[in-house]
């Protein structure tokens, strides 16, 4: 199967396939060297753009490197990741046409007060990156924030 990067309506570049792909189908894995969330935490404290991939538990991430980098979030996506024995895969999860750009929700989880503002431009776009999950919990802990602020006013 054939993947190559260009211009991307979602981000500045992305990665499209020229060929079709089935669902179920490894499109690619991603790739790049393994380090410690701490030490990428560390590497890339200054950065706005990292290509990081957590593993697991999140103690070990991978340092993107490779064309699979260069695959933009959606919410409606049409691929997903998968972590089988310290490998990560991205795979079709509907048959993919020649020409469509490459994507899997990112559903990020860690990011402090970072936005990770979304624009992938789906119907169902929730406006950010974060994973559903972690949106909830950022909501409760905002509505938990508010109510402090409301109580120390009174006082």
């Amino acid at each position: 199967m054939g993947l190559i990067v260009r211009s991307s309506a979602i981000h500045a570049a992305g990665c499209y396939t020229t060929t079709p792909i089935r669902r179920g189908a490894r499109v690619i894995e991603y790739t790049g060297r393994r380090i410690t969330a701490a030490e990428a935490d560390r590497r890339y404290q200054d950065s706005s753009i990292t290509y990081l991939f957590g593993l697991g538990n999140g103690r070990m991430v991978i340092d993107g490197h490779g064309m699979a980098m260069f695959i933009n979030h959606s919410c409606d996506p049409n691929c997903e990741t998968r972590e089988k024995n310290g490998r990560v895969w991205i795979e079709a999860i509907r048959d993919i046409a020649a020409g469509e750009e490459i994507t899997y929700d990112y559903c990020l989880y860690d990011g402090g007060d970072d936005e990770a503002f979304c624009n992938c431009g789906a119907n169902n776009c929730r406006g950010t990156m974060y994973s559903p999950k972690e949106v909830r919990k950022r909501k409760v802990a905002a509505g938990a924030k508010r109510k402090k602020r409301l109580r120390a006013k009174r006082k």
